[in-house]
């Protein structure tokens, strides 16, 4: 029998068991009001430098692991964040947020922080959902994502009671008295359309990713009416529909597009997952892309490269946003000290939906 057999399990639990702030200020020959002022991060203390080095990796030689609500009531923090979304199921389909969601996540962990995922459904009672989690105190601040207007009343709330708070969204003057991060997705349709138009198409349908009561949705179809205004052309009712994030609702809301039996030579999608829907709708009608209908999305998802064919879109970068939406929020709430990065701008990514020019 091996020695590590012999040995008694409750010694071998024990063995286990994190060191306790009294452990570690007895190796590192301290008070324990010294390793609670070090761990908690309380500066003005007179504490050396030199010593909450030692200290610090005394903790981290023994293990030592805090206890997250003694914690909080030292430091007045929770050391949590959230990221709000509209609907909790858009995770299961909008790859965008997916990846967005992951980025945040990546940076949270960096930071030593934790992230709560919340849903803030379009009526008021579900939307409270976010601001009772500041209310209560299980966060420190927040991100929203994708803001809709009913959202509004509870963003201005949290912004008066200077909550730190990131808003994805930016170019909306709705959103102007909020912390807004991104661009301003009205104009970066142009380079969806725009690219729609050099290649010689007129009749252009759209078919938004959500419908006008979302910020980003209404500011993407009004990149469309206003580009093809500028161009001289003028935005036809019947050639608008809208998605609702997913695949199926951007078949659907193609369906319905060509049920009414308008003419278009393109289509532009307000997102990639709606793209993909489309494609299958035009399909099923007989109609080829691009050679019948040219098709160009938004985002550019990790699928898009491998769609049949192989998706024109615009690239947004949703790592960088999550990246830089954390990095700000953690800037907001004193922590972390990084530097906050310029977010890249979008690109249109040509690829075979969208054809090549249409002869006169």
């Amino acid at each position: 029998m091996s020695d590590f057999d012999q040995e008694d399990p409750a010694a071998r639990a024990a063995s286990r068991r994190p060191a306790t702030s009294t452990q570690v200020a007895r190796a590192a020959g301290v008070s324990r009001t010294t390793v609670s002022f070090v761990l908690n991060n309380v500066l003005d203390k007179g504490i050396s430098e030199a010593t909450r080095a030692k200290v610090l990796r005394v903790a981290k030689e023994l293990g030592y692991q805090p206890n997250a609500a003694a914690q909080s009531l030292a430091s007045g923090s929770t050391g949590t964040v959230a990221m709000v979304v509209p609907r909790t199921e858009h995770l299961y389909d909008d790859q965008f947020l997916a990846q967005l969601l992951a980025s945040v996540n990546d940076e949270c962990h960096g930071l030593g922080l934790k992230l709560l995922i919340e849903s803030a459904q379009h009526d008021d009672e579900q939307a409270s959902g976010f601001v009772t989690l500041v209310r209560t105190r299980r966060i420190d601040g927040l991100i929203m994502v994708n803001p809709h207007r009913a959202h509004i009343g509870h963003l201005q709330g949290l912004a008066a009671a200077r909550i730190p708070m990131v808003v994805l969204g930016s170019g909306v003057p709705e959103l102007d008295t909020f912390h807004t991060l991104g661009q301003d997705t009205r104009s970066f349709s142009r380079l969806a359309v725009g690219h729609l138009l050099d290649l010689g198409h007129r009749d252009i349908a759209y078919v938004g990713f959500a419908g006008r009561d979302y910020f980003a949705g209404a500011e993407r179809e009004l990149g469309w009416r206003n580009t093809l205004s500028d161009a001289g052309i003028t935005p036809r009712e019947d050639l608008l529909e809208f998605g609702e994030i997913t695949a199926r609702s951007g078949y659907h809301a193609t369906q319905r597009l060509l049920a009414r039996g308008v003419r278009f030579t393109a289509l532009f999608a307000g997102n990639d997952t709606i793209a993909f829907g489309a494609m299958r709708a035009l399909r099923e009608v007989g109609l080829r892309i691009p050679e019948d209908v040219a098709l160009v999305g938004y985002d550019d998802i990790p699928l898009a490269e491998f769609g049949t064919p192989p998706l024109t879109t615009v690239h947004t970068d949703p790592i960088a946003h999550g990246r830089v939406a954390m990095l700000e929020l953690a800037r907001l709430l004193g922590v972390g000290g990084k530097p906050v990065p310029v977010l890249p701008d979008p690109r249109l990514v040509v690829r075979a939906s969208s054809g090549s020019r249409l002869a006169n």
